[in-house]
């Protein structure tokens, strides 16, 4: 099949077929966004989730740029496609929408990717997303989601980026002390990788052999 430019496929069309999409009265990017697919108590998880794998298995590359070339719902959208599919070939565009920053909401997505792709080169990725992001206490973006998938890779490729960060009085203690976020049990080093863990090892269970 031929490349298509995203805007010969259509925002519209890409958007309420892979982000607008309603699975059970929501919308597939509030279900990403809230977690809603990660509680055992939501009846619709299974339904969900089956359609999201058989998504991020056929949406094309072409429909994946178009997603990405929108706003936060649908980059949100793609990035969890990306990531769950393992889309690797997306770490470069994934990468730069990450240190760029420019929606909310959409970060920790590329995060979920990132850690999803699981190499040396994600791992460098998120270093330098925080090298530049945590020295700004006045911005509240992605430095959890960020962290938290670089504690997961260290712990996967037996590396150890996130020491520097994570030692006692480093750039992460400044920047939760600067945000008001200290004291918050999630945003401990140990809680933003387990929040991680959760969201790969979710994708895992349903997309391994």
């Amino acid at each position: 099949m031929p490349f298509q430019h995203p805007e010969e496929i259509g925002y519209g069309y890409v958007v309420e077929r892979y982000a607008a999409r309603k699975e059970s009265g929501h919308a597939r990017y509030l279900v990403l966004k809230s977690g809603r697919l990660l509680r055992p108590e939501w009846p619709h998880a299974e339904r969900f989730t089956r359609h999201l794998i058989d998504d991020s298995a056929t949406i094309t590359d072409a429909e994946l740029e178009a997603l990405l070339g929108y706003e936060w719902r649908s980059r949100l959208t793609a990035a969890w496609l990306i990531g769950v599919g393992r889309r690797a070939t997306f770490r470069e565009r994934i990468g730069d929408l990450l240190l760029a920053s420019e929606f909310c909401f959409s970060g920790s997505a590329y995060c979920f990717a990132l850690a999803r792709f699981g190499t040396h080169t994600d791992a460098e990725i998120l270093t330098a997303y925080l090298d530049h992001y945590l020295p700004r206490t006045d911005l509240h973006y992605d430095q959890p989601a960020a962290l938290g998938a670089l504690l997961r890779l260290d712990a996967h490729l037996g590396t150890h980026h996130a020491d520097r960060f994570t030692e006692p009085d480093g750039l992460w203690d400044e920047w939760t002390r600067g945000t008001g976020r200290l004291d918050h049990p999630d945003n401990t080093p140990a809680g933003l990788r387990r929040r991680t863990d959760l969201h790969c090892d979710f994708a895992h269970g349903w997309t391994r052999p």
